[in-house]
């Protein structure tokens, strides 16, 4: 592994069905916020599944480095947040989050105020709005300071001000000892945010690297005018209708086949 590297996805294929969804994915993933971009159906929930380990590749591995370098695979946490989290209504926040504390010694209270839901802890999951249960998931992902944070469209479907909050909730979680991965589509913020971007397209990386080094080498000002030089016009980048489980232009539902080949509790992925 590179020196400065958290993860690594090397020679990654999965395919579904005997077609590639993923296609021969290499990356190298650094501390700070990494955005993985890409047109609907381009493999973006299945790449951040296998980084996660809730998705087994067909060909190739993910490789997780020593305390923040270069090294071996120690066994550290993987944090994993996908589209779909199930939170049972009748919990409380603080009980939802207090349950995976207690497995990974983390403390249910910091959790709720380090992505700004410290008055909510009382509530019910029920009783929250779709942005407060995203954060809550967040804080869920982020439990126990895991070396590498994987959220697969935390945004999806929020307005404007609670994806604002959301990203800036994922943001605050990196550090140099931490990567946060994150895919969407909402590319102003990934402008905003994002130290490193991965635009995928039709399961191969496209671009990847630094975003300021991306947008220089390219010729462009802002991550949308990088993916629309990358990837095109009329892709799909700047829709919402991804949902977890469909990774394909070529139609390839795999919601209930990645389901059934690992039990993933979402936080608490040991690497």
């Amino acid at each position: 592994m590179t020196e400065s590297a958290l993860a690594e996805v090397v020679g990654v294929t999965r395919t579904y069905g005997g077609i590639p969804v993923l296609d021969d994915v290499s990356l190298s993933i650094g501390s700070g916020i990494t955005a993985v971009v890409g047109p609907n159906g381009s493999g973006k929930s299945t790449l951040l599944g296998v980084l996660a380990g809730a998705v087994e590749p067909t060909a190739g591995a993910v490789r997780y480095a020593h305390g923040g370098g270069g090294g071996a695979d120690t066994g550290k946490r993987i944090g994993y947040l996908p589209q779909g989290v199930p939170l049972r209504g009748e919990l409380t926040a603080r009980e939802t989050l207090g349950f995976y504390a207690a497995l990974v010694g983390d403390e249910p209270d910091a959790a709720l105020a380090d992505v700004g839901l410290a008055d909510a802890g009382d509530r019910r999951v029920s009783a929250l709005s779709g942005g407060m249960r995203r954060l809550l998931g967040v804080a869920q992902a982020t439990l126990g300071e895991p070396a590498v944070a994987v959220l697969d469209e935390p945004t999806s479907g929020l307005d404007p001000e609670m994806r604002e909050r959301t990203f800036r909730a994922a943001a605050t979680r990196a550090s140099d000892d931490t990567a946060v991965v994150v895919s969407s589509h909402d590319l102003d913020l990934v402008d905003a945010y994002a130290d490193d971007l991965v635009v995928l397209d039709r399961g191969r990386v496209a671009a990847a690297g630094a975003r300021d080094r991306l947008l220089i080498d390219h010729g462009v000002d802002d991550v949308e005018s990088l993916y629309r030089v990358v990837v095109g016009d009329g892709s799909g980048a700047e829709s919402d209708g991804e949902t977890g489980g469909t990774d394909g232009d070529r139609g390839v539902a795999h919601t209930d086949e990645t389901a059934s080949e690992s039990l993933h509790v979402t936080g608490v992925s040991d690497r």
